[in-house]
Formats: structure tokens, sequence, C-alpha cells
């Protein structure tokens, strides 16, 4: 099973006169990157909530936006009346005969005579906003393993693809050594002197190890059947171990390629490549 680090979760929850509504966003990320946007009087619980974001989320560049829906008319605002008495007095001072009601509404326009209405946290409060981040949080995880299962199936099939590929280029290594062996013989046949038969047996031991692609052979099938079993383990978080395993596949795979000396053998393992290519890029998008 694995998750995939997109994902979508949205959850509402009412309390007292008003919605509290949570959306969460996540896209790829090496690690954990959130960022909020949270409304004024709840920033107290910024800690928190971050660290309840990471224990449920784990990795991936996360958005997360609180928003208050009021379901009754109240003031958006509150005067400061501290402020707005000392207003009115400067302004009394400067024209003494004005109207009260021409000062006063000039001091309503002055600044930080209005203020947001607030009102004080309460523990209740906290926990509907905890509550409500949870369920969107379990939302996107529910989105992740519907993603994750997309994932893991299109990366079966290209582990499958190498692995198919892989018989090939084992039948086609067996025809490969033979034409070496022949190769040299029909080049040694066309030389003007006499060569030691024991010699040339050494020589051509030690030229066929170098060829030899069968070590390679052998841990590329390790390493597909080892990526395929960490797909099926429950762990949640385990595509930076998938993306190293990745990493040895194709530094099998290229050795082959280097190794092999032959056409045919080459053009199979261009088609892996491909594949493994393909791997990497969802690899990546994998918690």
């Amino acid at each position: 099973m694995i998750l995939s680090m997109t994902g979508y979760g949205k959850a509402t929850e009412h309390f007292n006169d008003k919605n509290i509504i949570v959306e969460l966003r996540a896209l790829n990320s090496k690690n954990l990157d959130l960022k909020t946007r949270i409304p004024s009087n709840y920033r107290e619980m910024e800690m928190p909530i971050r660290k309840i974001l990471s224990q449920l989320l784990k990795r991936g560049k996360i958005d997360l936006n609180i928003q208050i829906e009021d379901l009754e008319d109240r003031p958006k605002n509150k005067i400061n009346t501290p402020v707005l008495k000392q207003y009115l007095a400067d302004l009394n001072q400067v024209y003494p005969d004005a109207d009260q009601s021409v000062l006063i509404a000039a001091a309503l326009r002055l600044p930080d005579v209005l203020k947001p209405e607030e009102d004080e946290l309460s523990n209740a409060e906290q926990q509907a906003v905890i509550k409500t981040i949870t369920e969107a949080a379990k939302l996107l995880t529910r989105y992740r393993k519907d993603e994750g299962q997309a994932l893991e199936n299109d990366l079966k099939l290209r582990l499958k693809n190498i692995s198919e590929t892989l018989k090939d280029i084992e039948q086609l290594d067996k025809e490969r050594l033979d034409k070496i062996k022949q190769r040299l013989k029909d080049a040694l046949s066309q030389l003007q002197q006499d060569v030691d038969q024991n010699r040339f047996e050494q020589e051509l031991i030690y030229y066929l190890e170098k060829l030899d692609i069968n070590e390679e052979k052998v841990r590329l099938k390790n390493h597909l059947q080892y990526f395929e079993k960490e797909l099926q383990k429950p762990d949640e978080m385990k595509g930076k171990k998938l993306g190293f395993i990745s990493q040895e596949i194709g530094r099998e795979i290229n050795t082959i390629g280097s190794k092999a000396n032959d056409s045919q053998i080459q053009r199979k393992v261009v088609q892996m490549k491909d594949e493994l290519e393909k791997i990497k890029e969802q690899v990546l998008n994998v918690l």
C-alpha cells in the first residue's frame, strides 16, 4: 500500500453562531512544508495546529486555509472608546465652536477608532477548530489513498515491463557469448602466425569475464523483487526508500548496457531505462 503526496480535504464544523471551514491541499515536497492562512483570533493556535498536521500528514507541501462564516448579522467592528475620546478632545481644542455630531463623524473615520470585533477564544472553540482540522486531514488522507492505489498499479506495470525485458536479455545473452567466441576464433584464424592455444583460452576467458553480465542480471532481478515487496508493506511513508531502490535498479541497467557490447541487448536496455524513468517520476509523488 502506498499513499500519494497530493490530496485535498475540506471539513466544516458548526460552533455557536458560526461555521468553521477548513481546507487542506497537498502537493509534492521532499519534507513537510506547511503554509497557513488562519483568522487573527486563531493565531495563538498556530503551533498546536502545525504539530497536529505534521503528525497526520507526514510530508508534502501543505496549504491550510481556515475561514469563519458568521451565521448571524452582528457588527464586524467595535469602537475603541479611549482613542475616540482622545480624538474628540483634540478636535474640540482646534474647533471649539463646531457641531459635536460633525466632530464625532470625523473622529470615527480616523485611524484605530474602529477595531475588529474579536471574542475571547474559548477552550470549546479551540477543540472545535482542532476537530475540523483533523476531519479535513482524514479526508485528505483518504484522497491520498485513492491516488496511491492508481500509483501502485502503474508502478507494478512498469516493474513487470522491466522484468519481461530482462527475460529477453537473458535469452539474447546466451546467443551473445557464442557470437563473441566465434568472432574471436575467426579473427585468430586470419592471423598469419601460430598462437599458443592455452594462452588463447586464458585470454578468451579473461575477455568473456569482462563482458559477463550475470551478476548484474541477478542483482537487477533482486532489486525489482525488493521494490515490489516494499509496495506491499503497510508502512505509509516509503517514497524515499522506493527512490533509493530505483537508483540501484538504474545502476544495474546501466552496467548491463555498458558491458553487453551487443546491439540487440542495447535496444532492450533503452526500453528498461524508459520504464525506469516513468517509475522515478511516479515515485516522486509517493509519500
